[in-house]
């Protein structure tokens, strides 16, 4: 039981880190604000900072199971 529950938070976390980098890349790419009413520096850096980290941890959730 806990190898489906490490498979499926590793799963929704890799997705969901993955999806922010691709949709950060893209707006950085056409030179839209990620954020809007923030330093166009500082988001795109926090938000890259986080798609990896959601990422890092959903390959980690995987190497749980």
């Amino acid at each position: 039981m806990e190898s489906a529950t490490a498979v499926f938070a590793g799963t929704d976390l890799a997705l969901f880190g993955a999806a922010l980098l691709i949709w950060t890349g893209a707006r950085a790419l056409h030179r839209a604000p990620v954020a809007h009413g923030v330093s166009p520096v500082a988001s795109t850096a926090l938000t890259t900072l986080f798609g990896v980290v959601f990422l890092g941890l959903g390959v980690w959730a995987f190497t749980q199971v």
